[in-house]
């Protein structure tokens, strides 16, 4: 029986609260550890495991039973117990913090998502330690403006947020048309001078013989993996891999109090279709090795998706973002291995000097030669 999808419940969000054993304060969960800590008293709670079986659903399915779906119902108001405040979150947002005496809250994600989330990685990574490795990707930029290089002095805060990912495995066969070129050589007379003289040289050129071919090739994809977030540039989301995707463990609240964490945004079939793309690229050079020869010609080719699966699970990411000259910059640090990618500015201010230097020691070199005779030996030749 398919049980991925669930109908919208009523309004009235589920809403996740972990108080301290010790103190009753609200715990939040520890990066590296499995634990809830207590910024009170220092309590530590232990995450229990879940023995679910983290599982793939069928995507046909899938799409049958969200066209039979009944709308998703909006973001709900959420009443804070800690200050009796009420607020909505962000409509992409699930968990987070109460904006009036942050307390972490995690609310469910069925009254607005029809597909939920079975399993994530935990951050691995704490603030601190991403926010070392941000300085040092900011250092280590080139030709970048010393206002940027400047920030990472700042006692800058990251924002650890859950980003909705999408999982697909799909058996694919591809029937293609192109061409193999094999590369021979013929002797060509050609003229040159030497010495002040035209004479001809036999040379051998090479020339390329096409024949053209059919043929298929089959590949199974296991976990391709698609950002179902449109909050960061997918450009950058997509450099943070790999994923420790065989570390997920089945989704569990807990890991996120303390953190943001959004809904997906980029819908099932939508990101099949990002996946799709991913696939090809690695198809192209099946093809390509199927066809042999020196050279390839991929004319047509045409891929078939069969026993297509997915899973749907968040990841985590340290986010920052500041402002240079009236433009914004993102920058995102994986939160299980600390790998940094962002957008950048360039100072052309450096950049110009650069090409200035480069020129002045090349022109310098170039008259070092032609006074050691170099050139002279070189045009003479």
């Amino acid at each position: 029986m398919f049980k991925a999808i669930k109908q919208a419940p009523p309004d009235n969000p589920k809403i996740d609260r972990f108080p301290c054993s010790k103190c009753g304060a609200l715990l939040t969960f520890k990066p590296g550890t499995q634990h809830l800590v207590c910024d009170y008293c220092g309590e530590q709670n232990q995450i229990e495991d879940r023995l679910e079986v983290i599982q793939e659903y069928d995507f046909h399915q899938a799409l049958v039973e969200l066209a039979r779906a009944k709308p998703a119902v909006g973001i709900a108001q959420i009443q804070c117990d800690a200050c009796g405040a009420g607020f909505k979150f962000a409509n992409n947002v699930h968990a987070g913090e109460c904006p009036f005496c942050g307390t972490a809250i995690v609310t469910g994600t069925a009254q607005t998502k029809p597909i939920t989330p079975k399993s994530l990685l935990p951050f691995k990574i704490n603030e601190q330690q991403a926010k070392q490795e941000f300085k040092r990707w900011l250092k280590g930029l080139w030709f970048a403006p010393s206002k940027v290089k400047k920030y990472t002095d700042d006692d800058a805060k990251l924002k650890g947020v859950y980003i909705p990912y999408w999982t697909y495995d799909s058996d694919t066969e591809t029937r293609y048309f192109g061409a193999r070129g094999d590369v021979y050589y013929v002797n060509q007379e050609v003229q040159t001078v030497r010495e002040g003289r035209v004479i001809y040289e036999t040379r051998q050129v090479p020339q390329i013989q096409w024949t053209p071919v059919q043929g298929r090739v089959a590949r199974f994809f296991d976990d391709v993996l698609v950002g179902a977030s449109t909050s960061l540039p997918r450009q950058i989301l997509d450099q943070l891999e790999p994923w420790d995707l065989a570390n997920l463990v089945p989704y569990n609240e807990s890991y996120l109090s303390g953190f943001t964490s959004e809904y997906y945004q980029v819908n099932l079939d939508q990101g099949f279709d990002n996946a799709k793309r991913k696939m090809e690229s690695v198809i192209y050079q099946d093809i390509a090795f199927d066809i042999g020869g020196d050279q390839q010609r991929i004319d047509q080719f045409n891929t078939q998706h069969s026993n297509t699966t997915y899973k749907h699970c968040l990841l985590p990411v340290w986010s920052a973002a500041f402002r240079y000259q009236q433009k914004a910059y993102h920058f995102i640090i994986n939160g299980r291995t600390g790998q940094v990618q962002g957008e950048r500015p360039y100072s052309y201010w450096k950049i110009g000097f650069a090409i200035f230097f480069g020129v002045i020691v090349l022109v310098g070199l170039l008259i070092a030669m032609e006074r050691a005779g170099v050139m002279q030996d070189v045009r003479g030749y």
